[in-house]
């Protein structure tokens, strides 16, 4: 199923991708390959926002060390919670925008006969996820512009602290499907900021998310994930890593200085249905 929900990606184009021996190709022959390591790269050339667009193996690397050790788990668990209230056919998608190392989506779709596809504009975030989950469905696409799927495709769609797109949020999803957005909250590693940026500025994002998704959605659920970890040198410069790109070498001797950190891991989190 989640082969067939894919959508070419050529400009004008947007008809089904079908799957080939080791490729996919629309009806009026545009034709993607398989990269090596299990990945479909969907991305044009118009989209490209650099030549290593999106983030780079060592911040996808980072994340997920942080994942596997609990750090920022919290909102994943929401995620598979929120999951499991949807009703959705045996042969349902679930679609990750912004997939990253793939965990949050793996969550998921495990125990399942969904079908899962991650999105993410980062080459070595789709080649990392397709290497750990290579069950699910990993593309190489820009979300900010037209989603690589078919209209009405997706049951349950993920937006973890990444861009968001609602109009092609509402295009993608079934009438009864559910959206699920998450965005740092205020105090989102406030300790951690106060260090790299000499302020922890609590600033909230709510009432703008709320807003962009006001004309496509009605929010049914509003709550805010919190976890609060001890973490040693190791940790916050992967932390440093995945997250603060152009402060990482102003703050290297400030973190090079520190030996243990309490940090505070937050999300606002809004779940979503079509009006």
């Amino acid at each position: 199923m989640a082969r067939s929900c894919l959508a070419c990606t050529v400009r004008g184009c947007g008809l089904p991708l079908n799957p080939e021996e080791r490729g996919y190709r629309c009806s009026r022959g545009h034709s993607y390959d398989i990269a090596r390591s299990g990945y479909i790269n969907l991305l044009q050339p118009q989209d490209k926002k650099s030549v290593s667009a999106g983030d780079s193996s060592a911040a996808v690397d980072a994340r997920a060390r942080l994942i596997a050790e609990g750090v920022g788990q919290s909102v994943i668990t929401e995620v598979v919670r929120c999951s499991k209230s949807v009703t959705v056919a045996s042969d349902g998608v679930v679609a990750d925008l912004g997939a990253g190392s793939g965990d949050a989506l793996a969550a998921a779709a495990s125990g399942r006969s969904w079908s899962g596809i991650g999105i993410d504009l980062s080459v070595a975030a789709a080649r990392h996820a397709a290497r750990r989950f290579p069950h699910l469905t990993w593309v190489v696409a820009n979300a900010d512009r037209r989603l690589p799927l078919v209209d009405g495709a997706v049951s349950f769609l993920i937006s973890l602290h990444g861009r968001r797109n609602p109009f092609e949020c509402a295009r993608v999803l079934g009438v009864s499907g559910v959206l699920f957005v998450a965005l740092p909250a205020p105090d989102d590693l406030i300790e951690l900021r106060r260090v790299v940026q000499g302020a922890g500025v609590a600033r909230s994002r709510i009432d703008a998310v709320l807003q962009e998704h006001e004309p496509f959605f009605r929010p049914v659920e509003q709550f805010t994930t919190r976890q609060r970890h001890t973490l040693d040198q190791r940790a916050l410069k992967d932390l440093l890593t995945g997250t603060y790109r152009g402060a990482r070498k102003r703050a290297a001797p400030l973190v090079e200085s520190l030996t243990a950190m309490d940090v505070t891991l937050a999300s606002d989190c809004v779940v979503f249905e079509r009006k």
